[in-house]
């Protein structure tokens, strides 16, 4: 149950970015919102190059900002020659770089909040009845409020408090597919929990792979579900002055 665990909460975290980014796509210019996820771009868009060299993919058209919108280009259709694994490969590797950099960044400016949150994890396993499954959303609010009480505790701090927490939002909210890669991050996430959960049945090292990550992983989710429930206050707020004032 730990690997398929591993993967619903990696597939969490993928369509919760993304959708906080469709969220805030219909609130502000596309090019304001790219610029303050800059960082997050950066890494992403590096992973995302790195995986069309590896497949033997060309690598065209790349930027961080277009000309018109001003989001973030990737090579578009960009044809590995690594048939079926290319596309996950060059699907999976922007979502490992933003890992790696959060795993990076919580380790070195984050360890106040990460031992904050120490007494609540994500579950390891997935719920099987309905009263588990209403757990379980339960449980997602009391990380999220546990994680609000860890920033609130460590605030005003210094200068390193303030940074981790602009480049976990960023690295987070950019671990959201880009455009014409969603099935192949998808595809590669399964994959993952298959590898993981192959490599369990043969040694212990998956597992303690997956308990030495898991914190990250906890703290990833509660920040994007965060994000996630403050994007769904602010656009509702939005959309209710337009009506309002449609209507006036």
């Amino acid at each position: 149950m730990l690997y398929a665990a591993l993967t619903f909460w990696l597939l969490v975290v993928i369509f919760v970015a993304w959708g906080i980014q469709r969220l805030w796509s219909g609130m502000v210019e596309p090019r304001v919102f790219n610029a303050l996820l800059l960082p997050g771009t950066l890494v992403a868009q590096t992973g995302h190059v790195i995986g069309c060299l590896i497949t033997g993919a060309t690598v065209n058209n790349t930027t961080l900002f277009t000309n018109g919108r001003g989001d973030p280009e990737t090579t578009p259709n960009a044809k590995p020659r690594i048939p079926i694994v290319g596309p996950i490969v060059i699907g999976l590797l922007p979502l490992v770089a933003c890992t790696i950099a959060v795993y990076l960044v919580a380790g070195t400016w984050g360890d106040r909040i990460l031992s904050a949150m120490s007494g609540d994890q994500v579950a390891t396993a997935l719920p099987l009845s309905f009263s588990a499954f209403w757990q379980l959303l339960r449980d997602q609010v009391s990380i999220v409020e546990r994680l609000v009480n860890a920033v609130l505790s460590s605030l005003p701090g210094n200068w390193k408090i303030w940074a981790f927490l602009y480049l976990l939002v960023c690295l987070t909210v950019r671990m959201a597919p880009f455009p014409g890669t969603q099935r192949g991050s998808m595809s590669a996430i399964l994959l993952i929990g298959m590898i993981f959960a192959l490599g369990g049945f043969m040694t212990a090292t998956s597992a303690h792979l997956i308990a030495a990550g898991w914190g990250v992983l906890t703290l990833t989710v509660a920040t994007l579900l965060l994000l996630l429930l403050i994007s769904l206050i602010v656009r509702g707020g939005v959309e209710l002055g337009k009506l309002l004032r449609n209507q006036g």
